[in-house]
């Protein structure tokens, strides 16, 4: 018979554990997500330039990272990359905690190439006049891309920009692999120590269930607030 006992993992150092790994959890997200929005803004704005060299680029960027698993993608960050950079710079980047930075830095790259072809297929939704009728206002390239066409397609993605948003919050639990003790890392210490395994991951669980929920209702609350039209 199952004997549950949340207490035994709700006290002492092993709650400190539990919001400890929350809080790191909630700040990888959000930086992640920060990090990867404003990329994809930018390569999308550079998509529309219709070079074929930097268009083959992005594209190339696009599709490794959506082709490869993340998990090997913060693989090479943590594990590769540092083996190019120069000592000095590795080892400023380990002195101030380089599992999290390169995790955020995997992360980021990897949410970006999805959020940058939502927004591109938001932008692919808006009439091309727009441009043009921009430009014929006076609006420079990147004045016409920041106030008349990516506000329409961000406007058009939310949907899929709330979902991405769901998969880049889960992903976070990928930084474990490298030692970034956030809430699965924080959760599988605690069992090592406690084997209370079924109470340990159904608080992990509870955790993950009410952020993404969260993020759904911040996402509907959004749409409904400021991106309804008026009179539907």
């Amino acid at each position: 018979m199952l004997n549950l006992d949340f207490a035994a993992v709700l006290q002492g150092h092993y709650l400190d554990w539990l919001i400890g790994g929350a809080v790191t959890t909630l700040w990888l997200f959000a930086a992640a997500w920060v990090c990867a929005f404003l990329l994809a803004l930018g390569l999308v704005a550079l998509r529309t330039l219709a070079l074929p060299p930097l268009e083959w680029a992005i594209a190339a960027y696009v599709n490794y990272h959506r082709n490869v698993p993340g998990l090997v993608q913060i693989f090479v960050w943590y594990f590769g990359i540092p083996e190019l950079l120069p000592a000095s710079i590795t080892g400023f980047v380990n002195d101030h905690n380089g599992e999290f930075i390169f995790a955020l830095i995997a992360l980021s790259l990897n949410s970006a190439a999805y959020m940058s072809e939502d927004l591109r297929s938001g932008m692919r939704s808006v009439a091309e006049t727009q441009m043009e009728a921009a430009r014929a206002l006076g609006l420079s390239y990147l004045q016409s891309m920041r106030d008349v066409l990516l506000p329409q397609a961000i406007r058009i993605s939310v949907p899929p920009l709330v979902n991405q948003s769901l998969s880049l919050f889960k992903s976070t639990s990928l930084a474990m692999a490298i030692g970034v003790a956030e809430m699965t890392y924080a959760s599988r210490q605690i069992e090592n120590e406690t084997y209370r395994t079924f109470e340990t991951f159904i608080l992990a669980s509870a955790f993950y269930l009410l952020m993404s929920w969260s993020i759904m209702a911040l996402g509907a609350w959004y749409n409904e607030r400021h991106l309804a039209v008026k009179g539907r």
